[in-house]
């Protein structure tokens, strides 16, 4: 959701790495539950988080209101990319282990190598490093706050914290489903290693994620690809030093595991928005070049309102995005489609 150029040339290209475990799901759960304001978008149920938090101690609860206030699943996903963890008895005694420096420091936000060593004053509690940063992120919604507070809260206090809410929530969200969730996370993960060696590094990343482009960066080298049943639909980005992160949403048929002729989600859609006359008489056109919504509409004789309602149904589709108010066309995602279509009907 911020990476300072290094390099005077870009890069042709990043690589893609894979990477699935039940404490990425833990920890976004957690995200998930604390964000008042997305929650309802969610594909869960309220029935399925309202279930949660009534299984919950009144202790839980009270960590996962200090979640809210202070964002401490940002806390949790940064210190979860610091290496692979086997369980969360591993991770529990990784977070226990650290150094107060150690602690704060991976905490902090990553926001380009030009930080690096604001970073480590910071942790330091060095007052300039720390509104240095606050300054450097201050068009982020959360990101001012949220550093003053890693900063500044105490380490035993933050370590205790993390280990409670993080080990509450696995408990009572996780433990349950642990089979089923690790076997759909399982099969996505392999579905997306299967197109890894299909597709170029951008289009994977645009698939995985049903639409999101992302071009290569300077010092950005890898890009890394954790799928997610909880946070569904939504992706969730985020920068790590020399890596780009997408937790992007599973597949339908990740889900559907024993049904063959369940279609991607978005493999639906995108043929939906292809299967209509005018909407492929706008595809072409934008083929050609970006075009403004005047232009189409002259180029079809068409009311604004007709061609603004089809323009809306290709860019839900991903097919089609808008930047400074002319539309053009995700040629990745056209290119992508016949790959998609050739996985469903004979690799599933």
């Amino acid at each position: 959701m911020e990476i300072v150029n290094m390099t005077s040339r870009k890069r042709e290209t990043y690589q893609i790495k894979l990477e699935h475990s039940l404490l990425w799901e833990c920890a976004l759960g957690i995200a998930a539950v604390t964000n008042e304001r997305l929650i309802d978008t969610l594909e869960k149920p309220d029935e399925y988080w309202n279930g949660i938090k009534q299984s919950l101690s009144e202790k839980m609860v009270e960590e996962l209101n200090y979640v809210e206030e202070n964002n401490t699943w940002k806390a949790l996903l940064q210190l979860l990319h610091r290496r692979e963890f086997t369980c969360l008895t591993e991770f529990k005694a990784f977070i226990n282990n650290l150094s107060p420096k150690e602690l704060i420091t991976y905490c902090i936000p990553f926001i380009g190598m030009d930080y690096q060593e604001q970073r480590e004053r910071a942790a330091h509690g060095d007052p300039s490093a720390i509104i240095e940063l606050k300054n450097a992120t201050k068009d982020n919604p959360f990101f001012p706050a949220y550093i003053e507070f890693i900063c500044k809260v105490g380490s035993d206090k933050l370590k205790k914290h993390l280990c409670t809410v993080m080990e509450g929530w696995y408990q009572a969200a996780i433990e349950p489903e642990a089979d089923k969730i690790h076997a759909v996370l399982e099969r996505d993960y392999q579905a997306k290693k299967v197109m890894k060696e299909k597709m170029t590094s951008e289009e994977l990343v645009e698939w995985a994620t049903g639409g999101s482009v992302y071009n290569p960066e300077p010092s950005v080298y890898h890009v890394l690809l954790i799928p997610h049943y909880v946070y569904r639909p939504w992706n969730i980005e985020a920068d790590i030093a020399g890596v780009k992160v997408f937790y992007y949403p599973v597949a339908n048929e990740s889900i559907h595991p024993g049904d063959a002729y369940q279609p991607d989600n978005f493999l639906i859609l995108k043929h939906k928005a292809l299967g209509d006359e005018v909407r492929l008489k706008i595809v072409k056109y934008l083929s050609e070049g970006d075009c403004t919504l005047q232009d189409i509409t002259s180029k079809l004789g068409m009311g604004k309102s007709t061609i603004h309602h089809h323009l809306k149904i290709l860019r839900s589709a991903k097919l089609v995005e808008i930047s400074d108010s002319k539309y053009r066309i995700k040629k990745n995602a056209l290119g992508a489609l016949a790959k998609e279509l050739q996985q469903f009907l004979y690799e599933n």
